[in-house]
Order: structure tokens, then C-alpha cells, then sequence
């Protein structure tokens, strides 16, 4: 299953620098890749556009992937992902809020990621927190609606600060409606090391989620500590979530479809981790690459692609947990 993803990543990231308003040849992808002429044009839209909107949608994919994987085992709920239950949604409202607000603070580098992933953990907390009130406890149904909740909540105040901020309007317009075209390459580059910290997060959790999808009792019995990794697990989880956002703005559903189909040929979530960080990298450049062609010359927000997907596979799924 890895060898065929991998292979799928490949091909998907060479039809993704050959396609667009200028078509170019392999051969010409194979000779820039070895040495960039900055005199042929066609080597410049690859280094300039193509190559760094490229390693945006296999960063951000992959973090949408493993974010969705952490929530949906940590939480035991199918329809764990991040744009659903908050996370996205609350790390763009800090994102907006520390543009907005005069805080001195640079969003350029770390801090960028590392707001949005403060932002999403904050409003994810707050779903965990109302989602166990009361005598039944959570339950997949209680996480799933606050989520959606908070993340209205989130969505609406973040619309209230644009409305009310012209120049924080036109810093973030095309940002906060998920979209690769805004994304930059120094934004990828400066959330490596925070990538490295939740992949090795997600590893250490990842040897846990067996057990904890047998309860919380079982798990404890087996000499899990639960506490501890759902901790360790949801930093990793905001983390990701944080990263994909400081990327490209909040994009919806990929951490939704890429855990339940990599979990249908990989029960283990050891193996899942590198499943779906590979499958969610494959899945947002394809959702990508259709938005780049679906209208050419013009282009529609890589969320919208998503959207078309992810949308009728909630519903599915949403319909079999009541069922």
C-alpha cells in the first residue's frame, strides 16, 4: 500500500508541474530539475510557482491527514477531522486576530503556525469540554455537533473582525478561504521543525491507538497511560491542524475522507500514520491540480474542491452513525 501511494504521489506531483495555462514537457520538468536555467521561462514558472504551491499542498495534505488521523483514533469517532470539530476554524480566527490586533508580533516565520495551532487547540478544548457535559457523557454525535458549533462561532467572529478591518481584509481575503495560490514557500520552510515535533508526537501516540480503540479501560488495564497520550495526541493533532492553516488557510475534509479510507486497508494505526500522511499529501494535489484546470484561465479556492468531495462523504457517514 505505501509503494502504491508513493507511486500515486509521484505521478499526481508530475501531472500537477506539467499542467495549466502553460503546458509543460517532462523533459523539460527533468532538465530543471537539474540545473534551473533563469533564462528559460518555463524553468521559471516551475521554480516560482509550480515547485513551491507543490510542496504546499503535499505539507498541508499531509498534516490534514494526520490531524484527522489523531482526532478520529484519540476520540474513537469516525467523523473526527479538523475543519469539523473546530481546529480549523479556531486557528484562523488567531491567525486574524494577531493581524488585526497591534501585538507586535511578526507573522512571518514559526509564529505564524504556531498561533493558528494555539488557536485551533483553544477552540477544540472548548468543544472537548461541552461536548463531556452532562450524564451521558461525549459521544461521537455531542463532539461532532459542538464542533460544528464552535466552529460556526469561530467563523462568525472571524467574518466580524474582516468586516470591521479593511486592511486585515486584504492581507488574509484569499487565505481564509483555503486556497494554495496564497500559499508561500518560506511559510513551508519555517514549519518544518513543528512538523518534525507532531510526526514524532503522532509516531510515539500511534503505538497507543490500538489500545485505546478498545476503550479507555482495556487501555489503562494493558498499561497505556490514556491521559497522557490523548495529550500528547491532541497537541499533535492542533499542531498539524496549525501548520496546515499558517500553509493555506483553512481547508476542509481531507482529515475527514483520508482516515477512513486509509484505515479500511491499514487497521493498524502504526501503519496509518505514513498512509495517511501520504494519502492526504496525493489527495490535496490532485483537489488542487482540478481547481488549477476545472476553469481555465481562471481558478477556484482549493477548499471549493475539496468541499465537492468531502461534503456528500459526511453526510454518508453521519447517516450511518445515527443508523
Amino acid at each position: 500500500m505505501t509503494l502504491v501511494l508513493v507511486a500515486m504521489l509521484i505521478i499526481a506531483a508530475l501531472l500537477y508541474m506539467m499542467s495549466g495555462p502553460r503546458l509543460i514537457t517532462p523533459m523539460t520538468i527533468l532538465s530543471a530539475s537539474g540545473a534551473l536555467d533563469p533564462h528559460n521561462f518555463d524553468h521559471r514558472i516551475i521554480e516560482t510557482i509550480r515547485l513551491p504551491r507543490l510542496l504546499a499542498a503535499m505539507t498541508t495534505g499531509a498534516c490534514l491527514g494526520l490531524s484527522g488521523l489523531l482526532l478520529q483514533g484519540l476520540l474513537r469517532n469516525p467523523l473526527g477531522e479538523p475543519h469539523i470539530l473546530g481546529l480549523n476554524a479556531g486557528a484562523t480566527l488567531a491567525v486574524i486576530l494577531a493581524t488585526a490586533l497591534p501585538l507586535g508580533i511578526p507573522l512571518d516565520g514559526m509564529a505564524r503556525p504556531v498561533i493558528a495551532a494555539c488557536g485551533g487547540g483553544i477552540v477544540f478544548l472548548a468543544t472537548i469540554v461541552f461536548a463531556s457535559a452532562g450524564k451521558t457523557g461525549m459521544t461521537l454525535l455531542k463532539v461532532t455537533f459542538c464542533g460544528i458549533a464552535f466552529s460556526a462561532l469561530a467563523s462568525a467572529l472571524s467574518s466580524a473582525i474582516l468586516i470591521l478591518d479593511d486592511d486585515t481584509l486584504d492581507k488574509v481575503r484569499l487565505w481564509m478561504v483555503g486556497d494554495l495560490s496564497a500559499a508561500r514557500i518560506d511559510t513551508v520552510g519555517a514549519s518544518l521543525g513543528l512538523l518534525g515535533l507532531a510526526l514524532g508526537a503522532a509516531f510515539y501516540v500511534s503505538t497507543c491507538l490500538n489500545a485505546l480503540a478498545l476503550g479507555d479501560d482495556v487501555a489503562t488495564s494493558l498499561g497505556v497511560p490514556v491521559r497522557k497520550v490523548r495529550f500528547i495526541g491532541i497537541v499533535a493533532a492542533a499542531l498539524f491542524s496549525g501548520i496546515a492553516v499558517a500553509i493555506a488557510g483553512p481547508i476542509g475534509f481531507v482529515g475527514l475522507i483520508v482516515p477512513n479510507l486509509v484505515r479500511r486497508f491499514a487497521p493498524d494505526y502504526r501503519a496509518s500514520v505514513v498512509l495517511s500522511a501520504l494519502c492526504g499529501a496525493v489527495l490535496l494535489v490532485l483537489a488542487d491540480l482540478a481547481a488549477r484546470l476545472i476553469m481555465l484561465p481562471h481558478e477556484i479556492p482549493t477548499g471549493l474542491a475539496t468541499a465537492f468531495i468531502g461534503a456528500p462523504v459526511f453526510i454518508v457517514l453521519v447517516a450511518r452513525a445515527i443508523r
